[in-house]
């Protein structure tokens, strides 16, 4: 297999990406009894409109095995640089062993840079956890969130 790394627009992937995203909202979903996939298409279609969503896929003859999105604007803290704040990451489990999703993530960063994004934001599940590879690429940890539930 020769991947193919591609930066895409959401009319290009989205069909496409159903699979794999039912796959993601299986493996890393919590509260699924409560919480159902359900992507707003509407504001990821309007994001996309307005320069703010970058999305970057990775392809095996063709077939979508992976992806990773991010929300790309400016920092309200500082001003003179722009942030791209990843929304998900996913790959498909078939292809986790060796580089394929290392490469992803270089891939995005080489084009996110050349856009004037100059720091990129990756948040990782903490069942899981793949922060461990993104130290070893030059990310490093600097929160933790916390979530609760409180719907009915």
């Amino acid at each position: 297999m020769k991947p193919e790394y591609k930066q895409e627009f959401l009319h290009t992937c989205k069909d496409d990406a159903k699979e794999l995203l039912e796959m993601h909202y299986d493996e890393i979903a919590l509260n699924k009894d409560k919480i159902k996939l359900n992507p707003d298409w509407e504001s990821y279609h309007t994001l996309e409109e307005l320069g703010k969503l970058s999305i970057f896929t990775v392809r095996d003859n063709g077939k979508l095995v992976g992806y990773f999105v991010l929300l790309v604007s400016n920092s309200l803290h500082h001003a003179d640089h722009v942030y791209a704040i990843n929304d998900i990451i996913y790959v498909h489990p078939d292809y986790r062993k060796g580089f394929l999703g290392i490469r992803l993530i270089k891939f995005a960063e080489s084009c996110l840079k050349k856009d004037g994004v100059s720091i990129i934001m990756i948040n990782t599940t903490m069942h899981k956890d793949f922060g461990k590879i993104l130290s070893r690429i030059g990310y490093n940890p600097i929160e933790t969130v916390h979530s609760k539930y409180i719907g009915e």
